[in-house]
């Protein structure tokens, strides 16, 4: 079977829509209508391939805040099958080198704010040939100037659903991050799972406020509405009151919202969250991380049913759809199988558990993922004859719905952020005093987890936890330092020698003292 073509949604929506508004970029008050979104986009990739001479295959980074230049960039590279490459500009300069030297761009597009950090990461890589910086508003930059003096791009590259579209990379349980690799089938298809069980239509009006580094900022559902010909209002940056003055405003008729569960907790919390006009939204995703359901009660009893899901990067990323009037039905479920995947439910051995056992969640569609960038091993560890092993333990109730009950691996997410454990442990064990170190999550009001490390010394040793988290600031993204130490004369094991973390977060859910 032939593989699918890949097709222009920038250019059917410009010749369709063209004084239609495709994106709103709140910071700079710059509006697009379709012709024009589409027009940039051409021209930023004539831009790439005749001035910075970028090839199909050649990936392109950025490192900026939400912006529209984000979204242009992203249709900029699939008009010339070029490769998008978003960097978490939260890491560290050495977590971001080591990721431009596995992905190697050829291109670092940057914003203002990191213009340092860029500049370092091109010092280190040398595959980076250029870098461009960009104001993020519009205005006078080498970004614009690429846009404004080069030709369009007037054809698509011949593409298939099978060619790479993006590779967004995740923190890795070995202690280095993976680049997930994202084909245009995937995005595709999250397109279509994602979109028609939340209500996504040319009418739909979508208010962005997650980093479009994330999958959950770039494709739910910035992306699904940007394929479906909607509308997509940009926020710079999360701020909970403005978030309810533009879900409220009845000019700009917002019907679209996503968030993790942090997002609306801030709402929820402002004044103005009583006053708030709900009834124009069609559809309130969340993601990321479980929902309190006291939380789920409150916006229930505002007139909005939360939508909640699960899905990763992998999966492009929806696997599992709550509706939102099952919401209140089946508080704690993340839902069923989106239409265009498979979903399983599985034992050690790979056998199918029967409902209401816990067992890991695999899942199969056009969705996943191929792989990992450069890394075979680590695919081979993951898929299983197109089967991707997500590293959830779950369960199925009677009625179908599922549960994610825990991680099979270490992983907790803080802030709607991934934090695997290995990573910080690696970087605590550079600490010549630190003898043994375990980072496990513990449950965080605000940011639903924060990492607590408990550490062995060396005997006599004076170190000091500030020391500890001093070191882990310089070397760590803010969201991966833990928030606090703990000492102990040795960790936990079982026969074989592997830490029993279990045991650790119960004596620390217990308030328990683990010297």
């Amino acid at each position: 079977m032939a593989s699918i073509p890949v097709y222009d949604w920038l250019a059917h929506h410009a010749g369709s829509v063209g004084n239609k508004t495709a994106v709103v970029d709140l910071a700079s008050g710059r509006s697009f209508c379709w012709a024009d979104f589409n027009e940039r986009c051409a021209r930023l990739a004539g831009f790439l391939r005749y001035d910075l001479q970028i090839a199909k295959g050649d990936r392109v980074g950025i490192l900026m805040p939400n912006s529209s230049d984000v979204l242009e960039i992203q249709f900029a590279c699939a008009k010339i099958g070029a490769v998008f490459l978003p960097l978490n500009w939260r890491l560290t300069v050495p977590e971001l080198s080591f990721i431009a030297s596995d992905a190697e761009p050829t291109v670092l597009i940057f914003g203002p704010a990191f213009k340092e950090a860029a500049e370092a990461v091109a010092a280190d890589v040398t595959c980076i040939r250029h870098i461009i910086e960009t104001d993020c508003d519009g205005g006078n930059s080498a970004y614009e100037c690429g846009i404004t003096e080069h030709a369009s791009v007037t054809a698509l590259e011949d593409l298939t659903h099978d060619d790479l579209s993006t590779i967004m990379y995740t923190s890795g349980t070995t202690g280095l991050p993976k680049g997930a690799m994202i084909t245009h089938g995937m995005t595709f298809w999250n397109a279509i799972n994602l979109g028609m069980p939340h209500r996504i239509s040319p009418d739909a009006v979508h208010l962005s406020v997650l980093p479009l580094f994330h999958t959950g900022g770039l494709n739910c559902y910035t992306n699904p509405v940007l394929h479906a010909g909607g509308t997509v209002y940009i926020m710079r940056e999360f701020d909970p009151r403005e978030c309810l003055r533009l879900m409220g405003d009845p000019d700009i008729g917002l019907t679209h919202f996503f968030g993790v569960p942090a997002n609306y907790q801030f709402m929820a919390q402002q004044p103005e969250f009583s006053e708030t006009d709900f009834s124009r939204i069609q559809t309130a995703g969340v993601g990321g991380a479980p929902v309190p359901v006291p939380l789920l009660e409150a916006w229930y009893e505002r007139g909005l049913g939360i939508a909640q899901g699960s899905g990763m990067t992998e999966t492009s990323p929806t696997v599992l759809v709550l509706h939102a009037p099952d919401a209140m039905k089946k508080p704690g479920s993340t839902g069923k199988p989106a239409l265009h995947n498979e979903v399983r439910i599985v034992d050690k051995k790979g056998q199918d558990v029967t409902p209401g056992d816990i067992g890991e969640l695999w899942v199969k569609g056009p969705n996943i993922t191929p792989g990992y960038w450069n890394r075979p091993d680590a695919t081979a560890e993951t898929i299983t004859d197109g089967w991707l092993h997500t590293g959830d333990a779950a369960r199925m109730d009677d009625d179908g719905f599922y549960y994610i009950v825990d991680r099979t691996k270490d992983m907790y997410i803080s802030g709607g952020e991934n934090v695997y454990p290995a990573e910080v442990e690696n970087i605590l064990y550079q600490l010549d005093d630190i003898v043994e170190a375990a980072v496990i999550g513990v449950p965080d009001d605000k940011w639903g987890e924060v990492g607590c490390a408990v550490i062995a010394l060396k005997a006599g040793s004076g170190l000091a936890d500030e020391e500890i988290l001093s070191h882990c600031r310089t070397n760590l993204a803010a969201f991966k330092v833990p928030k606090r130490v703990e000492f102990t004369q040795a960790l936990p094991r079982n026969a074989t020698g592997k830490v029993l973390k279990r045991v650790l977060r119960e004596a620390l859910m217990k308030q328990s003292c683990i010297s």
